[in-house]
């Protein structure tokens, strides 16, 4: 008659993990391999907040807040080694 589905008890959800790549990603590579500690970073049709934000996801997805910074000013977008 009806559907069949499943309940099934958890104890909490899991913290939500980025584990695809990105089309962000080389972005954020060439920058970690290149020489220079800061950089303007410019992406045809992107929006610098934006471009921002969706750094600032690959950063933390993967776990590299502790050696890059990404911010913008004056509407352009930096990312800078710390």
């Amino acid at each position: 008659m009806g559907m069949k589905f499943e309940l099934e008890p958890v104890d909490e959800k899991p913290d939500r993990k980025y584990t695809k790549g990105s089309k962000y990603d080389p972005i954020l590579d060439k920058f970690m391999k290149g020489k220079q500690d800061l950089v303007v970073v410019k992406v045809s049709g992107k929006d610098p907040n934006y471009l921002r934000t969706q750094l600032m996801k690959r950063i933390e997805a993967r776990e590299l807040g502790k050696e890059i910074e990404v911010s913008v000013i004056n509407n352009e977008t930096y990312l800078e080694k710390k």
